[in-house]
């Protein structure tokens, strides 16, 4: 028993401060509740439309304003209280996942709401999400573990990936899509009052002189001015249109191709949650970032080769494989490409960046949602995912030329903070 618990303490170890284990312990109740609502808002469009452009329009319409917004969220959670706004957003998510609810189960519900209430929504998330990223280092006790938090972060997001959608297609086909909406918005209850019982010291908010433009176009150009940060971002930003948008497409694989129902839906979703929890927790055991470069690298090719043989299967066992592929690639990708930049950032720019890291991965997501539904519906969903995922591929061999030189630049920083000794750099 003393060796398992030894073995598992470096994995989580960044569960030492309390405050990140009330956070953690939040986020795992809350993401489960998440995931369902995912599942059942494209499960209920597709339902209502059974068209792949609608899919897409909802898709765009929930992460659009990450796009337009997250800029403007960074430069707010640079100067406001992190905490606080955090506990807003959450009791905002909280209102529009109920209301969501009450329409499902009134019986009510038509695609103009779950547009209206995706918006605002994906509002919410643009705030929210440069919040959160920006949050963790403010609760982790010990700086070396904030890696681990990060990877930490990713496993209960994708344990929760694996669990809510599970659930999600045995409600829908026993009971309907009103009742995952239901728990999802009690769910939330769990992050707030993790939130509430944190104990957290004052955070130093340096007087600004600079008015909202200037502090937009600084974080630009402190982000695509350093070629390390801008291969991340644009990588990124490429795997966020071309791949990701195979969450909204899926209803399409499920129903019609796999000649499946909702379970069939639930049971793809927790594959891919299973492939990001692996992802999660190998990253959760690693002891340093460095390395993390060449994982970058990698991930994409992995995710991209998932996808095409995702696209053309037509095979449940060999689907819901390549589906932890593509979960195992896209975390890997996300949490390293984060864990990265938190750690080379400024912390007076940290909130800015993180947003620019929202809208390079959420922000580029609507686009993708509408351009893949619209091409879906021309030349069908299949060799939409295919095209994606040679994308992807080509990013990922694009990235991997570059390395060496982005390597050369950001050793210096690593060294700066510790990381490297100069003998090594």
């Amino acid at each position: 028993m003393n060796f398992g618990v030894s073995k598992l303490k470096p994995i989580l170890r960044a569960l030492e401060s309390r405050n990140y284990r009330l956070f953690f312990a939040g986020q795992a109740i809350s993401l489960v509740g998440t995931w369902m609502t995912q599942i059942a808002t494209v499960w209920l469009v597709y339902d209502l439309t059974n068209s792949a452009l609608w899919l897409g329009i909802v898709g765009f319409s929930s992460q659009i304003p990450s796009f337009l917004i997250s800029p403007f969220g960074g430069i707010i959670v640079d100067r406001w209280n992190r905490h606080r706004i955090l506990i807003t957003t959450q009791i905002l998510a909280m209102i529009q996942s109920l209301a969501l609810a009450a329409l499902a189960l009134s019986g009510v519900i038509q695609i103009w709401h779950i547009i209206l209430l995706s918006l605002f929504q994906g509002l919410i998330t643009a705030v929210d999400s440069p919040a959160r990223q920006a949050f963790v280092p403010e609760i982790i006790e010990r700086k070396e573990n904030l890696g681990n938090a990060i990877a930490l972060n990713s496993s209960v997001f994708n344990g929760a990936r694996l669990v809510g959608p599970a659930i999600a297609g045995l409600l829908i086909a026993s009971v309907g899509t009103g009742v995952c909406f239901l728990i999802d918005g009690l769910s939330y209850i769990a992050v707030v009052a993790g939130l509430l019982a944190m104990k957290l010291k004052p955070r130093k908010i340096a007087t600004q002189t600079t008015n909202v433009w200037q502090r937009l176009i600084e974080g630009f150009s402190y982000a695509f001015g350093f070629p390390p940060i801008r291969a991340i971002l644009l990588l990124l930003a490429l795997f966020s249109f071309m791949g990701m948008p195979y969450t909204i497409l899926i209803p399409i694989f499920a129903k019609n191709i796999l000649q499946g129902s909702a379970e069939t839906l639930g049971f793809l979703m927790a594959a891919v949650g299973v492939g990001a929890l692996v992802g999660g927790v190998y990253l959760s055991s690693r002891s340093t970032v460095i390395g993390l470069g060449k994982i970058i690298a990698i991930a994409p090719a992995i995710f991209g080769t998932g996808l095409v043989i995702f696209s053309q299967s037509r095979i449940l066992w060999l689907s819901l494989f390549m589906m932890f592929l593509v979960g195992f690639g896209g975390i890997l990708q996300i949490a390293s490409s984060n864990t990265i930049l938190q750690t080379i950032v400024e912390d007076d720019k940290r909130g800015r960046l993180m947003s620019l890291y929202t809208m390079s991965f959420l922000g580029i997501l609507p686009f993708g949602n509408l351009a893949s539904g619209a091409l879906a519906d021309k030349i069908g969903a299949p060799d939409t995912l295919m095209i994606g995922g040679f994308c992807c591929i080509l990013g990922s061999l694009a990235f991997t030329k570059q390395l060496p030189q982005l390597r050369r630049l950001i050793r210096p920083i690593y060294v700066e903070i510790g990381l490297l000794d100069k003998a090594s750099s």
